[in-house]
């Protein structure tokens, strides 16, 4: 037989607790910032040329930041890739997100078991309600290709890279208070 050894303890308050721990723990988590991705990191951007005018180049974030600002951030690394380059224009030729969605369970209700006698001090008695959440982050990546002026004025979906860094800069590195 097993005793509870929080009788008192009602299933929403048991609830209402998993919740703020889980609250506590999503609030640690910051989108992940703008910048490079090295060998120690699972977030930040990457790029790679192929020919000498072709880039990939990606953005992985982390499960606090939203698919837009993932996108942003890779339209803006294209930006500064076209620039640093030397070209005045890009496009994309091939641009895609990947949603990656892993699942977080946790019980309600993880009090230590009451066995005969005392605690038994090994053991964890894991019942009652289990709650499972989504956790999700996404990668976005595309290959670009830069383009000259006078390439850019043929091509209706040229972008011109002082403009994506103008709109979308600001938004990656905002103004301390």
């Amino acid at each position: 037989m097993r005793l509870d050894p929080f009788p008192a303890t009602s299933f929403l308050s048991r609830a209402a607790l998993a919740l703020f721990v889980a609250g506590l723990l999503a609030a640690c988590e910051s989108p992940a910032p703008y910048g490079p991705r090295d060998a120690q990191q699972t977030t930040g951007y990457t790029d790679q040329q192929l020919a000498a005018n072709r880039y990939r180049i990606t953005f992985t974030g982390n499960a606090a930041t939203k698919r837009e600002t993932v996108e942003n951030y890779l339209l803006l690394r294209a930006a500064e890739v076209t620039v640093r380059a030397g070209y005045p224009f890009f496009l994309f030729d091939t641009r895609d997100t990947q949603t990656k969605t892993t699942y977080l369970t946790s019980s309600l209700d993880a009090w230590p078991a009451w066995r005969g006698r005392g605690w038994y001090h090994h053991s964890w008695a894991w019942e009652g309600d289990v709650s499972t959440r989504p956790i999700t982050s996404y990668e976005a990546y595309a290959e670009i290709v830069l383009l000259t002026a006078e390439q850019a004025k043929s091509e209706p979906r040229a972008l011109q890279a002082q403009d994506v860094l103008g709109h979308i800069e600001p938004l990656a590195h905002p103004p301390q208070p």
